[in-house]
């Protein structure tokens, strides 16, 4: 929902599939779409479950951890007519690994991976909602991989190299025959790996409100950046910036426009040649 969200800030028709419960949290989740300005119309209504809920603790503001209630509504998503259309349409199909912890949705899952022209795996680890084999199947779908520092290092720890984070991004889009394999790496920045090479950003120093939704911001800036044909090291810095960007703000998916990452650049970029 945030990496669609944030798309929609800079003007991108996405649209999120889901469901949610006939309960107030769900009701009060489809006002908030409506404010996002996200359809509808792909976000499914279910009387036996709950709206799901993710409870956030930031008592460490650069590293945010979560407790994700199961089962909920978006355990149980369906293949409902128009669904395997609208995802053969698209330019990205972004999924995670939550998506697959219960059996339905996953089926779901699978039957839309098997249309989409191009997807995009968020890897997006939360313990203990994933399992080796099943991450496994979703890297071997996928495109683009998106991870953290953190999941690079479980993910290449797998096969015995964790110690060399270039390496083992190399050693998974082998593995996995990626196009593409990018980590973000908190307030460091980024890397990219690519047929064009490796690419490396650095972060951008700021005044962090909270983390929440920075991953996010970071992917749906790098799929823009991507849609608009710019460089790697271009994508790069524009997602890095993005992601900082909404560090500064509360909240996982503030408001924000092209115009706003692009003056958030310019002032970082006076900033570091004053401090030159």
């Amino acid at each position: 929902m945030n990496v669609a969200a944030d798309l929609r800030n800079f003007g991108i028709n996405a649209q999120i599939i889901s469901r949610v419960g006939t309960d107030e949290l769900g009701a009060e989740m489809l006002e908030f779409l409506k404010n996002k300005e996200l359809p509808l119309d792909l976000v499914q209504t279910g009387q036996t479950h709950l709206t799901g809920v993710a409870k956030a603790n930031i008592s460490d503001r650069n590293e945010v951890t979560y407790k994700i209630v199961q089962p909920v509504a978006w355990d149980y998503i369906q293949l409902e007519p128009g669904l395997t259309e609208v995802v053969q349409k698209s330019d990205f199909f972004v999924y995670g690994s939550l998506a697959a912890r219960s059996p339905r949705t996953y089926e779901t899952l699978q039957a839309l991976l098997d249309v989409a022209p191009k997807k995009v795996f968020d890897v997006n680890l939360r313990a203990p909602h994933y399992e080796r084999e099943t991450v496994e199947a979703l890297m071997r779908q996928a495109d683009m991989a998106k991870l953290n520092e953190h999941e690079l290092a479980e993910l290449a720890g797998w096969y015995g190299n964790a110690d060399d984070q270039e390496q083992a991004m190399r050693e998974l889009r082998d593995r996995y025959q990626l196009d593409t394999v990018c980590v973000t790496l908190g307030e460091e920045g980024a890397i990219l790996l690519d047929e064009t090479g490796f690419f490396r950003q650095g972060g951008f120093p700021v005044e962090v409100a909270d983390t929440i939704g920075s991953g996010d911001a970071f992917l749906a800036a790098f799929l823009y950046k991507t849609r608009q044909g710019n460089t790697p090291q271009q994508i790069l810095e524009f997602a890095c910036a993005t992601g900082a960007y909404v560090a500064t703000q509360r909240g996982a998916t503030p408001d924000f426009t092209e115009a706003t990452i692009q003056s958030f650049l310019q002032l970082s970029r006076v900033k570091t040649h004053s401090a030159d």
